[in-house]
């Protein structure tokens, strides 16, 4: 049996204000799958991303229990070093942030970063990342203009390859079509659908359609509980839970 990529064994967490985000979540999230956490706004989805790569411990003041496992290591483990971390899982958030500095800086700072400053090996991994998302055709020929001169769907598309660049072994995505034209969220969505050969993608989506649309697998959360997971079309069509059902045709949400 294949070990999962992630494996999430009882994780509660609390903020400092006493709310609950998450319940005694238990989750196993297999290797070059797109797995999609979908719920409505406040359910815990976001924070759990946040915690697969301990972007968490920016919040201060907030309670863990339970344990997240990566590769079968625990991610708050002492000797865990947190900046390796965070590029093996690595985070695109919904509101694409370039970096100053042109497209080709953006996609080279991570590897700079990281020690490596071979010329030809980041101009070979700026190629290869931008075309893994979808942006190299468009950009080729103006790598040395500023990032800020790049539409709103090919920012995102750009944060999303600086993350590649750095070759990370999961991806965890928030919202990242959340302010995208239809148009930019099909590429986006196509070009997810290439990366999972190579990568396991953890999503949550801007919608329920979407989740539909890309997830192999899917998991409902409401109130920081984990409602139920499943395969795509057993939890869009035919989900075993109430909640889910309700919130999948719009009863609520």
């Amino acid at each position: 049996m294949v070990e999962p990529k992630l494996s999430i064994q009882n994780l509660s967490y609390t903020f400092s204000d006493g709310i609950e985000a998450l319940k005694g979540i238990d989750l196993a999230i297999q290797p070059n799958e797109l797995f999609v956490l979908f719920g409505p706004s406040r359910s815990g989805k976001t924070t759990l991303l946040r915690l697969m790569n301990r972007l968490s411990d920016l919040t201060h003041g907030s309670t863990r229990s339970g344990d997240i496992l990566f590769n079968g290591d625990s991610v708050f483990g002492r000797s865990v070093n947190l900046t390796v971390l965070r590029r093996r899982i690595s985070m695109v958030f919904a509101v694409p942030t370039p970096l100053p500095g042109s497209i080709f800086d953006n996609l080279t700072y991570g590897l700079r970063m990281a020690g490596r400053h071979s010329q030809a090996e980041m101009e070979k991994r700026v190629q290869i990342s931008l075309e893994q998302a979808a942006l190299w055709d468009e950009v080729k020929d103006r790598l040395d203009t500023s990032a800020f001169a790049l539409s709103g769907g090919q920012k995102q598309r750009l944060c999303l390859a600086r993350s590649l660049a750095l070759e990370p072994e999961v991806i965890l995505l928030d919202n990242p079509t959340s302010g995208l034209d239809p148009i930019s969220t099909a590429i986006v969505e196509e070009s997810l659908n290439q990366l999972k050969q190579k990568y396991t993608i953890i999503m949550v989506p801007h919608s329920v359609q979407q989740a539909a649309r890309v997830a192999d697998r899917a998991a409902f959360m409401l109130d920081g509980e984990l409602i139920e997971v499943g395969e795509r079309d057993r939890m869009f069509l035919n989900p075993a839970k109430r909640q889910t059902e309700d919130y999948i045709t719009g009863r609520f949400g």
